[in-house]
């Protein structure tokens, strides 16, 4: 594969990223767009969500809370509500933002990721997601928070605060209002997540993996091969029928 300036367009499909087209997503702008088979498979998969939710079966993060309150039952109607609310609980890192690259990185990550079609995620998110990259929109994400291994909740969920017209945004080399970047953007926020979401957004190691893959790509050529990106699993709870 050629140099990651020369890649015009990135599509992702949640299974073939390569070091090269997240690098010239990442640093060079190259437009994003999703493959038909990762539109399908994450209609697919949010209609399972819905029919999880409409049969009242417990799984976790639909009918249940998170993590202490995993054995208790939230009614559908407070779903919604919850998956919004984990976004917002979670805003607490702080520190220095993250390089625009590394964030570019992180969305293109989790873009990726949801294509694969086993979050339970509406196919509107990750086109907004997708669409705040090719027009700009860059969210401002602390660089302090990641709880690990166990996922980069707090840098995560900053950056998914911008997909509700919440939080901060560069956008044209100003940091302004999320609603705001959106609004300028020509982008509509989402009203709200719905159930899964949350977790959909919020779990995964995205923030590490961009650090680590924008690093690893400016080694010597020697050093460079061309590999997939697996790093950044899915997350959220795959959903199984």
């Amino acid at each position: 594969m050629g140099h990651p300036k020369d890649i015009k367009t990135v599509a992702l499909d949640g299974h073939s990223l390569t070091l090269e087209s997240f690098v010239a997503a990442a640093r060079y702008g190259a437009a994003v767009e999703l493959t038909e088979e990762a539109r399908e498979a994450m209609a697919r998969s949010r209609a399972l969500a819905e029919k999880i939710a409409g049969e009242n079966r417990v799984a976790y993060g639909i009918t249940t809370g998170f993590g202490d309150f995993a054995t208790v039952a939230v009614p559908e109607e407070m779903s919604s509500r919850l998956s919004t609310t984990l976004i917002l609980s979670h805003c607490t890192a702080t520190g220095e933002p993250y390089a625009e690259e590394v964030v570019r990185g992180m969305m293109l990550l989790r873009a990726n990721a949801l294509c694969v079609g086993v979050s339970g995620v509406r196919p509107i998110l990750v086109e907004l997601l997708v669409e705040m990259l090719n027009r700009g929109v860059i969210p401002v994400v602390p660089q302090k928070g990641s709880l690990g291994a166990s996922g980069d909740l707090a840098p995560l969920s900053h950056m998914g605060l911008v997909l509700l017209g919440r939080g901060e945004a560069v956008y044209q080399g100003e940091v302004l209002p999320g609603a705001e970047a959106m609004k300028r953007a020509g982008l509509t926020p989402l009203e709200t997540l719905v159930s899964k979401e949350g977790l959909g957004v919020t779990n995964g190691t995205c923030a590490m993996t961009s650090r680590k893959e924008n690093r690893r790509s400016v080694r010597k050529p020697r050093d460079r091969r061309t590999s997939k990106i697996d790093a950044c699993k899915p997350g959220g709870w795959e959903l199984t029928g």
